[in-house]
């Protein structure tokens, strides 16, 4: 392995390390967000039950985001500014997460919450496809990146199924959360494309 290879993956883990300490901080934050129920009855869990029910979707979906930047990462050989730009806008996003949830999990028959909590998932879904293009820019049209990527028919579809929610919050939210799910159903299995060896993993091996 030659020097500006061994140089690319350095940068590469300090960015995927950084990043991975910014979504268990963003996962914490929701965690403390989360209300107690105030007596010890069944009717007071229930009144709590949406809260958990929103957390349960913003932490699966941050999981998914962690679990997808770590294969995009891997087959990354190296990054530029304007990764590490694009790679900050993903993370603002995901950093608004935790604030959405809290609305929807207060206010979850409102319009409002459902569609400020699209809008940010919107960002997020864009902020990420917007890091991948910059990752190929740095690596080449011909790298394992580029390959795996392809036209990108789930990043776009899940796009559209946002954009499309949050509309739809306006006429019931649970048409907008119904939206969520699907996407979130769409995405909770790791994005094969980047387990495939290829370059990188023989640099890691």
């Amino acid at each position: 392995m030659s020097m500006p290879q061994v140089e690319g993956r350095r940068e590469v883990n300090r960015l995927e390390a950084f990043s991975d300490g910014v979504m268990a901080v963003v996962i914490t934050i929701m965690a403390l967000g989360l209300n107690v129920p105030k007596e010890n009855t069944w009717h007071a869990v229930a009144n709590e039950l949406p809260s958990l029910l929103v957390y349960i979707l913003s932490f699966t979906m941050i999981g998914i985001y962690w679990n997808n930047h770590h294969h995009l990462l891997r087959a990354t050989e190296r990054i530029s500014g304007a990764v590490m730009w694009a790679n900050l806008h993903l993370l603002f996003w995901l950093s608004l997460i935790p604030l959405a949830t809290k609305w929807v999990g207060q206010q979850h028959q409102a319009n409002l919450p459902a569609s400020v909590f699209g809008m940010v998932l919107l960002g997020a879904a864009i902020a990420y496809g917007i890091l991948v293009r910059m990752i190929i820019r740095a690596n080449g049209r011909h790298s394992a990146v580029a390959a795996a990527v392809g036209s990108d028919l789930k990043g776009n579809a899940s796009i559209a199924l946002y954009a499309c929610a949050i509309g739809l919050a306006w006429v019931s939210p649970w048409i907008a959360y119904a939206l969520y799910v699907v996407v979130a159903v769409v995405w909770f299995v790791p994005d094969r494309r980047f387990a495939r060896p290829g370059p990188s993993s023989r640099l890691r091996s």
